[in-house]
């Protein structure tokens, strides 16, 4: 009897210990839930502007040119449009948004004109090609290119006159002015980029000595301003 009634006072014991544990367990607050943690965000790689370029472009050139005859009075003024399309080299050095960079570029322009000087010659008029050398600044805001670049422009012209006694004369010369332009070019691909550009080239004025048959020579102050609109593609190597 003793034994049964130690087994049986251990049970009971046993049970009210689990019976008071988990009404305790029951009263306590729920465990805490750890604190959420917000995704971490993708950010895109920002587009770097560094390195070495070629390139083509297309566009329209605009010309001014003028001719004043100080020995005879004779004078004219000629407006020259057509397309114009080259190619262009460069490279670009950025610093966090600063692009600086140095550019060559060439382009057949072919830009005629034709007229009547104010003693009734007859001038013929084509400038057949410009290039420039640059410098390039710019502010880049990723893939967008802000800039603005001057130097030195070049410009290579044929002229002609025909005058009032039935003689021809030409004459062939490379002009050597300066340039200022702005553009801008998107990075569409990891190193393809497309621009649209303003240059305006100015070559002041210089002299031409026709020699003809009328005059010994016709010389001639000939002046030229050439503004060129053009859309271009680069392709760029590295990073």
């Amino acid at each position: 009897m003793n034994s049964r009634a130690f087994v049986g006072g251990v049970a009971f014991a046993a049970g009210s210990l689990v019976s008071i544990f988990s009404a305790q367990a029951a009263d306590l607050p729920p465990a805490r839930r750890p604190a959420a943690v917000a995704p971490v965000a993708y950010a895109p790689p920002v587009y770097n502007w560094s390195g070495f370029y070629v390139g083509g472009n297309l566009g329209a050139g605009f010309a001014d040119s003028s001719w004043t005859d100080p020995f005879t009075g004779a004078h004219n003024t000629f407006n020259k449009t057509g397309f114009i399309g080259g190619g262009q080299v460069g490279a670009n050095w950025q610093i966090n948004a600063l692009v600086l960079g140095i550019e060559g570029d060439f382009d057949w322009i072919g830009l005629k004109g034709s007229g009547h000087d104010s003693v009734g010659n007859t001038i013929n008029t084509n400038t057949q090609w410009t290039s420039t050398v640059t410098g390039r600044a710019g502010v880049a805001f990723d893939r967008l290119l802000v800039y603005g670049k001057g130097g030195v422009a070049f410009a290579h012209d044929n002229d002609s006159l025909n005058d009032i006694f039935g003689s021809t004369a030409s004459a062939s010369a490379t002009r050597t002015g300066w340039t200022a332009g702005a553009g801008l070019e998107y990075a569409f691909a990891p190193n393809w980029s497309a621009k649209i550009e303003y240059d305006y080239l100015g070559f002041g004025s210089e002299t031409l000595n026709l020699p003809t048959a009328g005059f010994s020579t016709y010389s001639s102050n000939a002046s030229l301003n050439v503004q060129e609109v053009k859309a271009g593609i680069n392709f760029k190597f590295g990073p």
